[in-house]
Protein backbone atom coordinates (compact mmCIF):
# COMPACT_ATOMS: atom_id res chain seq x y z
CA UNK A 1 0.00 0.00 0.00
CA UNK A 2 2.81 2.81 0.73
CA UNK A 3 4.51 2.31 -2.61
CA UNK A 4 1.50 2.42 -4.33
CA UNK A 5 0.83 5.93 -2.52
CA UNK A 6 4.84 6.33 -3.27
CA UNK A 7 4.57 6.14 -6.71
CA UNK A 8 0.76 6.88 -7.29
CA UNK A 9 -0.11 3.37 -9.01
CA UNK A 10 -3.73 3.19 -8.70
CA UNK A 11 -4.15 5.89 -6.01
CA UNK A 12 -3.20 9.51 -6.37
CA UNK A 13 0.45 10.18 -5.02
CA UNK A 14 0.55 10.87 -2.00
CA UNK A 15 3.94 10.92 0.24
CA UNK A 16 2.33 11.38 3.99
CA UNK A 17 0.14 8.40 3.16
CA UNK A 18 2.98 6.10 1.19
CA UNK A 19 5.05 6.98 4.93
CA UNK A 20 2.15 6.24 7.20
CA UNK A 21 2.01 2.87 5.52
CA UNK A 22 6.04 2.40 5.50
CA UNK A 23 5.96 2.92 9.40
CA UNK A 24 3.04 0.49 10.20
CA UNK A 25 5.06 -2.03 8.08
CA UNK A 26 8.89 -1.26 9.38
CA UNK A 27 7.29 -1.14 13.10
CA UNK A 28 6.11 -5.06 11.66
CA UNK A 29 9.36 -5.57 11.29
CA UNK A 30 9.29 -5.46 7.25
CA UNK A 31 12.75 -5.04 5.82
CA UNK A 32 10.67 -3.81 2.35
CA UNK A 33 8.97 -1.07 4.18
CA UNK A 34 12.32 -0.01 6.30
CA UNK A 35 14.54 0.02 3.20
CA UNK A 36 11.41 2.44 1.44
CA UNK A 37 11.68 4.47 4.66
CA UNK A 38 15.53 4.91 3.65
CA UNK A 39 14.51 6.17 -0.16
CA UNK A 40 11.83 8.49 1.09
CA UNK A 41 14.66 10.34 3.33
CA UNK A 42 17.35 10.14 1.12
CA UNK A 43 15.51 11.46 -1.61
CA UNK A 44 13.37 14.02 0.36
CA UNK A 45 10.06 12.93 -0.88
CA UNK A 46 7.40 13.85 1.46
CA UNK A 47 10.18 15.00 4.18
CA UNK A 48 12.75 17.15 4.66
CA UNK A 49 15.89 15.10 2.98
CA UNK A 50 17.57 13.63 6.14
CA UNK A 51 20.73 11.38 5.37
CA UNK A 52 21.13 9.92 9.11
CA UNK A 53 17.07 9.03 8.86
CA UNK A 54 17.95 7.29 5.59
CA UNK A 55 20.94 5.79 6.73
CA UNK A 56 18.89 4.31 10.08
CA UNK A 57 16.26 3.15 8.06
CA UNK A 58 19.01 1.37 5.35
CA UNK A 59 20.71 -0.18 8.57
CA UNK A 60 17.70 -2.04 10.07
CA UNK A 61 16.36 -3.43 6.51
CA UNK A 62 19.88 -4.66 5.89
CA UNK A 63 20.58 -6.12 9.22
CA UNK A 64 17.98 -8.39 8.00
CA UNK A 65 19.62 -8.84 4.56
CA UNK A 66 18.30 -6.77 2.50
CA UNK A 67 20.72 -6.08 -0.31
CA UNK A 68 19.22 -3.38 -2.23
CA UNK A 69 19.98 -1.62 1.57
CA UNK A 70 23.37 -2.59 1.93
CA UNK A 71 24.28 -1.82 -1.21
CA UNK A 72 22.77 2.13 -0.50
CA UNK A 73 24.37 2.24 3.11
CA UNK A 74 27.77 2.10 0.73
CA UNK A 75 26.64 5.23 -1.10
CA UNK A 76 25.60 7.15 0.96
CA UNK A 77 28.12 6.58 3.97
CA UNK A 78 30.96 8.76 2.31
CA UNK A 79 27.66 11.63 2.63
CA UNK A 80 27.76 11.55 6.82
CA UNK A 81 30.18 12.34 9.32
CA UNK A 82 31.19 9.17 11.56
CA UNK A 83 29.71 11.17 14.40
CA UNK A 84 26.29 11.02 12.24
CA UNK A 85 26.97 7.24 11.49
CA UNK A 86 27.35 6.97 15.39
CA UNK A 87 23.96 8.72 15.80
CA UNK A 88 22.18 6.38 13.05
CA UNK A 89 23.70 3.43 14.24
CA UNK A 90 22.25 3.94 17.90
CA UNK A 91 19.09 4.98 16.86
CA UNK A 92 18.90 2.07 14.62
CA UNK A 93 19.99 -0.24 17.13
CA UNK A 94 17.21 1.34 19.45
CA UNK A 95 14.81 0.97 17.46
CA UNK A 96 15.84 -2.83 16.67
CA UNK A 97 15.42 -3.22 20.41
CA UNK A 98 11.99 -1.54 20.69
CA UNK A 99 10.51 -4.05 17.72
CA UNK A 100 11.95 -7.36 19.01
CA UNK A 101 10.28 -6.60 22.44
CA UNK A 102 6.65 -6.00 20.53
Amino acid sequence: LGVMYLNGDGVPQNYQEAIKWFLKAAEQGHDNAQYNLGIVYEKGKGVPQNMIEAYVWYSLASAQGHKDAIHNLFVIEPKLTSKQIAESQKKAAELWENYTKN
